[in-house]
């Protein structure tokens, strides 16, 4: 499971500077993971050759789209609300067209075109590039649908547009798509099989974003330490290579290397790790430049062996744990955070028990908690019961959340009296007389904000925090400025 961002309700609707000569308008809202983030600056690159500005707007939008997500059943009754706005907009506004991408867009398929009749357009994460005809079969009056999963569409040749952007920090894909088939996980059959990137291509996007003032990228994928190119895509297919393609190789340790070496002052990031894959040299390779962020969020979902097995997960407590140990003692300032779930099927009080275990021993920064809900067309809708009450959940996510924030904050205050470097990002929610920003750690930080700008690496000293904020004053501009 990827990483989810904490929106509102209402999602975020991205825009961007307006290219001259476009006189058309889209509106687009991208709810879930931050690859939905990423898959959007996509489609906003695409269709601004079509034509299109953003906007915010929606009254003025000639096309809505929305970007979804089948992670949680939440999120889905969200889309269905937001089309329903949509809708209700569009009878006063006959011309404009409503279209969703994405995971339940490819779950749900031509359900939301034919049965319920809610949208005119459906596209899968691979099929983009096919927007422009799907326009076209719109407006000559017929459904227009693609969610064909591609082998091989990385979406490497396309140079996204920043939406929404703070013009310090980016997102940069790396790999599509998932073959780890976790029972509760709806991702392989909404993204396809996994494939990666032509690193070539990443470092010409990591090097473009560089020029044009960024100062800290985000490595994305279902899963960035499987990352593995040989001149061709799908992991499966490795072992039909060539000796010479085997013997170049890159991994994922070999392109965190390589982007580090090509930015050496940008801070790079990665998301998401998963446990079964993530190997020493990643870990090294962290250790090894200090341009690299000390932070690494790696889902475990339970404490429990029989329930990682239960959840088709490919590691066991006692793995998950030398991983833990090997982070710790090759990078002792990494920050690690998680995802949870409880409730899953046939969850005990002792599987519950093992997980805040296993939280005790790990000491989580923070971490993504949720309990369990069933998704349509997993191995575990299929096979398994749903039979945890609702209201034991609710206790056992209450737990886990506690017991969360109680690490949380002592992870924070391990950083009272420290002097840290923080990139800003913008200005603090809380007060316009300060900066928000983000450590190595990825832990925000906030402080006062003087003759400091936006993009600026500021060292700062803690005197205070809360379980998930830094509190402190500037001393001076970081090495890395």
């Amino acid at each position: 499971m990827e990483k989810i961002i904490d929106d509102n309700k209402q999602g975020n609707t991205l825009t961007t500077a307006p290219r001259l000569g476009n006189n058309k308008k889209l509106l687009i809202e991208s709810y879930g993971c931050q690859m939905n983030f990423s898959d959007s600056e996509i489609v906003a690159s695409i269709l601004a050759k079509e034509g299109y500005n953003t906007t915010q707007e929606l009254e003025e939008a000639d096309l809505v789209l929305i970007n979804t997500c089948s992670i949680r059943e939440k999120a889905e009754q969200t889309v269905r609300k937001r089309l329903e706005k949509y809708n209700a907009v569009k009878r006063s506004n006959p011309k404009m067209k409503v279209g969703v991408l994405g995971c339940m867009a490819e779950r749900l398929k031509s359900k939301f075109l034919e049965e319920e009749k809610i949208v005119d357009l459906v596209v899968g994460p691979d099929a983009y590039k096919d927007l422009p005809n799907l326009l076209s079969e719109v407006e000559s009056g017929r459904e227009a649908i693609n969610v064909i999963l591609s082998k091989d569409e990385t979406y490497g040749d396309i140079s996204p547009v920043r939406l929404q952007s703070n013009g310090v920090s980016a997102f940069v894909s790396i790999t599509r798509g998932c073959d780890n088939m976790c029972t509760f996980c709806v991702v392989p059959f909404t993204r396809g099989r996994e494939r990666s990137r032509d690193p070539q291509s990443i470092i010409q996007e990591v090097n473009d974003l560089a020029a044009k003032g960024y100062k800290e990228i985000t490595l994305l994928g279902q899963n960035v330490d499987s990352y593995l190119w040989y001149g061709g895509g799908l992991k499966k297919d490795f072992k039909h290579a060539t000796e010479m393609q085997k013997a170049t190789a890159i991994n994922f340790a070999g392109l965190l290397d390589m982007v580090a070496k090509a930015q050496p002052k940008m801070r790079i990031r990665f998301s998401t790790s998963n446990p079964q894959d993530m190997t020493l040299d990643v870990i090294q390779v962290m250790s090894k430049h200090r341009n690299i962020c000390k932070y690494i969020h790696l889902p475990v979902q339970s404490g429990s062996n029989r329930i990682l097995k239960a959840m088709n997960r490919q590691h066991t407590r006692e793995e998950y744990f030398e991983l833990i140990d090997n982070i710790r003692r090759i990078i002792p300032e990494c920050a690690i955070s998680q995802d949870m779930i409880t409730g899953f099927p046939t969850e005990t009080e002792e599987d519950h028990q093992d997980t805040l275990s296993l939280m005790e021993y790990v000491k989580y920064d923070f971490g993504f908690m949720f309990a369990y809900s069933e998704r349509p067309g997993t191995m575990a809708a299929r096979k398994l019961q749903d039979d945890v009450p609702q209201e034991v959940k609710k206790r056992r996510l209450m737990e886990i959340v506690d017991l969360q924030q109680q690490h949380s904050h002592y992870r924070t205050r391990q950083f009272l009296n420290q002097t840290v470097e923080v990139l800003i990002e913008k200005e603090s929610k809380k007060s316009d007389a300060h900066w928000s920003g983000r450590t190595s750690q990825n832990t925000v930080a906030v402080f006062p904000k003087e003759h400091y700008k936006v993009g600026d690496f500021v060292n700062v000293r803690i005197d205070d925090c809360t379980s998930a904020t830094l509190l402190g004053e500037a001393v001076g501009y970081s090495q890395n400025n």
